[in-house]
């Protein structure tokens, strides 16, 4: 008596060589991001800051200035602050959880968790960018209503879509970070630390002011949260987070790569 062996069909095989599909893998990574309850508290204060500051920019100051445009760069600020935190903590998540030996036992291509991680970064950040225009949405109808604004709806259409990329590059810079330093508290220290330091050197010394403008993250990303991004800007903005983004990301990832797992 013999048994007829059963070969899985191909796709089957492909499936089971290459692990769960990318889709899946941002999807789990969309739930860390809020299963646990500082990511998840961290979620709802962006978004409830954000709420806040866009009213308190619809009622206060200038009547000419409660507007749309006024609203959303100043909607800009919280969400730009934290929103890099949120990255962080994905990236940090399998070694601040001690999740790691379960995350790499499934998937032991870690490069493919260190794409769904970026991935489910963006996605996070298309989400604050929704946040962004619907505070900011709230707060020019509430300068209308109330606010006696005279074009409360005034919006520079460069600012819709300069203010998401700032959003969605700032999320990334944390991300690369949070990989590179694999501890949150460490990887938030740096994040808010080390481009400071940055930026005052090049306030203080006048000789670097030239190279800085291509250098300095946040010299380069002003300009692109006001909507005001132009010309040899795009430049700067490309060389700079390049490197503020690029360089951490691959020393992180390698880290990830080869850190062993206990």
């Amino acid at each position: 008596m013999s048994t007829a062996a059963v070969t899985p069909p191909a796709a089957a095989r492909a499936r089971g060589a290459s692990g769960p599909p990318m889709s899946r893998l941002v999807r789990v990574e969309l739930r860390k991001g809020v299963d646990t309850r500082a990511g998840r508290w961290l979620l709802i204060a962006s978004a409830l800051l954000a709420l806040v500051v866009a009213v308190a920019g619809a009622l206060t100051g200038d009547a000419q200035d409660r507007d749309l445009s006024n609203v959303l760069q100043l909607v800009m600020l919280p969400l730009g602050t934290l929103l890099p935190v949120i990255g962080i903590l994905s990236a940090t998540g399998e070694w601040s959880q001690r999740t790691a030996l379960t995350t790499f036992a499934l998937v032991p291509r870690r490069g493919r968790i260190i794409a769904a991680k970026l991935l489910a970064a963006l996605v996070l950040g298309a989400g604050a960018v929704v946040v962004w225009l619907a505070t900011g949405a709230i707060g020019a109808a509430l300068a209308g209503a109330v606010g006696d604004a005279p074009d409360p709806w005034n919006v520079p259409r460069d600012l819709l879509w300069q203010g998401a990329i700032a959003l969605e590059l700032g999320i990334v810079l944390g991300v690369a970070f949070g990989l590179l330093l694999m501890a949150p508290a460490a990887a938030i220290v740096a994040y808010f630390a080390v481009p400071t330091v940055f930026a005052i050197l090049g306030e203080l010394v006048t000789a670097l002011d030239g190279a800085w403008d291509w250098l300095d993250p946040n010299r380069s990303i002003d300009p692109l949260t006001r909507g005001e991004l132009s010309g040899s800007g795009w430049g700067h903005l490309l060389v700079s987070h390049l490197l503020w983004i690029g360089v951490p990301l691959v020393l992180g990832t390698v880290r990830t790569l080869r850190r062993e797992v206990k």
